[in-house]
């Protein structure tokens, strides 16, 4: 940021209420209406003062200068950009929602939040639901590793296979997609950047389609596209549950490791055209 601009951020925050040094800091990745949800959730839930910041708003933000200036209680990061902009901070919890990065990669002590991907054991449950046990899913082992070992332990307990295909690069999901022709009754699409691509959508959902086997998905936004079923998360109830968790740790004062909690509400949306046509149940 240039430094005129960051001096007036500075003296713009130095001038809020002071009240801020005794609570909140958020940081918000971009101004979004999901994001905004999420804000009138935690609001709802914690009645704290705060500064709240729109890391877009600027060309940069030296974070951790302005943690040092305003020696918040707790740092809300909003987003993946934002998490990615505390990365460097030690010296105050940070808890993160909306961002998928916190459940993709190991966090520091200080860092947790709400996850933004239904827990396994729900979709688990879903497929169960709808008559699969032979899953296959393709995956980036940077972006959803850490989140299929979970999936892969509590599967192997419910007697369903799971086929990980890795997918290191967008351009190689077809030839893994191949791997899955008649090995697989249910296609189980996460939200991993690699290989959720416009293109890769396409040729994954197509997968479903002429191998006549249902496509779940973590957003109802696919379901027009034909997937057959979605665990949507409620942006709303995660700011709630991140507003508890501030309530918590400010109640308390001390955070020996700040936890990294699953979303407890998730909605689940189904396409009934697609159901019927595979001749399954609507769970």
């Amino acid at each position: 940021m240039r430094p005129l601009l960051f001096c007036i951020l500075i003296t713009t925050l130095s001038l809020a209420a002071p009240a801020l040094a005794a609570d909140l800091l958020i940081l918000q990745s971009s101004r979004s209406p999901v994001y905004s949800e999420a804000l009138r959730g935690l609001r709802a839930a914690a009645r704290t003062n705060e500064q709240p910041l729109v890391l877009s708003d600027y060309a940069e933000v030296d974070v951790q200068r302005l943690v040092r200036e305003e020696r918040p209680r707790l740092v809300i990061a909003v987003g993946d950009k934002a998490l990615s902009a505390c990365r460097k901070l030690r010296e105050v919890p940070v808890l993160s929602m909306l961002s998928l990065s916190l459940s993709q990669k190991p966090q520091s002590d200080h860092v947790g939040g709400v996850a933004m991907v239904a827990p396994p054991e729900r979709y688990l449950e879903l497929f169960g639901q709808l008559g699969a046990k032979r899953v296959g899913v393709l995956y980036d082992p940077k972006l959803s590793g850490l989140y299929l070992k979970r999936a892969a332990v509590q599967a192997a307990d419910r007697g369903i296979i799971l086929t990980m295909e890795p997918v290191r690069h967008s351009r190689d999901l077809q030839g893994q997609l191949e791997k899955l022709k008649g090995e697989v009754d249910l296609l189980w699409l996460l939200p991993d950047s690699t290989v959720v691509t416009t293109v890769n959508m396409e040729a994954l959902l197509l997968f479903s389609m002429t191998q006549g086997i249902p496509a779940v998905t973590f957003t109802g936004q696919y379901l027009r596209n034909g997937a057959a079923a979605a665990l949507d998360i409620d942006p709303y109830d995660i700011g709630v549950q991140t507003g508890e968790l501030v309530s918590s740790l400010l109640r308390n004062g001390v955070y020996p490791k700040v936890p990294v909690q699953d979303p407890r509400k998730v909605r689940l949306q189904v396409n009934d055209s697609v159901l019927r046509k595979l001749r399954l149940k609507t769970p």
